[in-house]
């Protein structure tokens, strides 16, 4: 019996018959009388098929019970619903029965309709409910945007008037910022009054020391002249025909130009475009090099920028020097048709490599060393960019001897930018009138820029060169080797090569002198 039961309760055919039976209601009054027909005999088949595995489950069971066991039960519920079913085949009974069928299945139907209803109603009620609790939100979510549309309105008055009121503090800040530029440079032109003051006050000195070097070098030529007269000894004849060629020659030869008067404007070229390379291509080995150790973007600037300064101060200075000793060595034996001053820049400008760069290179680096304005890790020197500030120092010293010298224009942190001077970088403020810090000078002809520098622009710059020049050291009077002249030096040291014995290099140009004049 439990294995019969288990497959009835499988097969969920009265589901099936429950679905079914769903499935007709539905489609009742669209099928056809013949479809309808149908599907009532598989319906009758499906309820014959459970009654005959009902029976025999009910067979199985009295069986299973004994030879007495649920008689009671059949007595009492199965024999009494198998006369009834057998009663009722009677016509009229049939009749009534089916009549009350009927009315019973009416009743059926219109409490299944009404239920529908009931249902649709309840459907269209919570729809409704539904829609307007979407309504109702949305209409929360419009009052919540407009509350913060009315919001961001307050905000933005709030913002236009602090825009307002910082833009006439700036206004403001502007005003005085000028005045103070004004009242700065009206200090520039003071000191830079009493600076030429006190330069004029050297040059004097300077002029009395050549003065006492010319008529000194003048009494050693007359001795001089007289020893070679006196060693060569020429006969009347030949001297006086020298003396008349000698008279008549100058004049023709004066107007030939000197080697370095030929080539003036071909070195002026070549080297400009040696400086704009230094500017494109080792200025930038030497940043990407210094910022191996340095991480600050602005103070690799700086420190290129100050080494490129002190460069062209050292350049000039060793420039200087070599020319005194060319013109000591070149005025006894001087004898062309040419000037002292064209033959001794012939003779630099074909001796160039007589220049000592590297007491060049080293002047420098003490002077970067005690400067106030950049700084360099503990562990690293100086000399990492000592090729970059020799190449700068090779192209001054060469820039010197040109007819028309090139150097580079004063600058100052702090100073008002100049577009003829001046390209801004990239991150520069493009409205500040001030310069913040130079990262390349501008190279110049006189008073003509030939190479325009580039300067970072920031609003108060002012205020931060105020800062720097207050951290920076005083200027300090040190004497110089020659009695009676002084020299101004911002904390640099001598190099120690400059002050003792001479270098090789220096004896190299004396011996080259010495064999020249001879």
């Amino acid at each position: 019996m439990a294995d019969t039961l288990r497959r009835l309760t499988n097969s969920e055919k009265g589901k099936l018959l429950q679905d079914k039976l769903e499935d007709w209601y539905k489609d009742y009054h669209i099928n056809s009388c013949d479809h309808n027909l149908n599907i009532c005999c598989e319906l009758l088949e499906l309820n014959s098929r459970i009654q005959g595995q009902l029976f025999t489950i009910l067979n199985v069971t009295a069986r299973e019970g004994g030879q007495y066991a649920g008689v009671e039960t059949l007595k009492s519920r199965f024999l009494p619903w198998l006369g009834t079913c057998f009663s009722n085949a009677s016509p009229g009974l049939y009749a009534d029965n089916s009549f009350s069928h009927l009315q019973v299945q009416s009743q059926q139907v219109d409490s299944e309709e009404s239920l529908e209803r009931d249902k649709r109603l309840r459907e269209l009620s919570s729809s409704q409910e539904k829609e307007l609790q979407k309504l109702e939100t949305q209409l929360a979510s419009a009052r919540v945007e407009l509350n913060s549309v009315r919001q961001d309105l307050l905000e933005t008055q709030m913002e236009l008037e602090e825009t307002k009121t910082k833009s006439a503090t700036t206004l403001l800040a502007a005003e005085e910022e000028i005045l103070q530029i004004r009242a700065d440079l009206r200090m520039a032109h003071d000191k830079a009054e009493l600076r030429n003051l006190d330069s004029v006050e050297d040059y004097e000195r300077q002029i009395r020391l050549l003065k006492d070097e010319i008529s000194i070098l003048s009494a050693e030529k007359s001795i001089l002249h007289g020893r070679l007269s006196r060693s060569r000894s020429p006969s009347p004849i030949r001297h006086s025909s020298r003396s008349a060629s000698r008279s008549a020659s100058p004049f023709t030869r004066s107007e030939s130009p000197t080697g370095a008067q030929l080539t003036n404007a071909s070195r002026h070229s070549r080297l400009i475009s040696r400086f704009n390379d230094i500017y494109a291509n080792d200025r930038l080995d030497a940043q990407n090099l210094l910022r191996r150790y340095i991480e600050d973007l602005e103070m690799v600037q700086r420190i290129i920028f100050i080494a490129t300064v002190e460069s062209f101060h050292a350049a000039k200075l060793a420039f200087r020097q070599f020319k005194l000793r060319v013109r000591k060595s070149l005025s006894p034996s001087h004898m062309g048709p040419e000037s002292l001053e064209d033959a001794v820049i012939d003779y630099i400008v074909r001796n160039l490599d007589l220049y000592d760069v590297q007491s060049s290179v080293n002047e420098v680096i003490s002077a970067m060393n005690v400067n106030p304005k950049i700084s360099f890790p503990a562990e690293i020197d100086f000399i990492l960019i000592s090729s970059f500030i020799r190449e700068v120092c090779r192209v001054a010293f060469a820039m010197q001897t040109l007819e028309t010298p090139l150097d580079i224009a004063f600058g100052i942190d702090g100073e008002l930018f100049s577009e003829t001077k001046y390209r801004r970088t990239y991150d520069s403020e493009l409205t500040a009138p001030l310069v913040f810090y130079h990262v390349w000078p501008t190279l110049m002809e006189n008073d003509l820029v030939v190479f325009k520098g580039e300067a970072v622009t920031k609003r108060g710059a002012l205020w931060s060169s105020r800062r720097s020049r207050s951290r920076s050291c005083s200027p300090v009077r040190s004497k110089s080797a020659s009695p009676g002249r002084t020299l101004t030096s911002r904390g640099r040291s001598p190099s120690p090569r400059r002050s003792g014995t001479p270098s090789k290099s220096d004896n190299n140009q004396e011996l080259h002198l010495s064999m020249l004049s001879s």
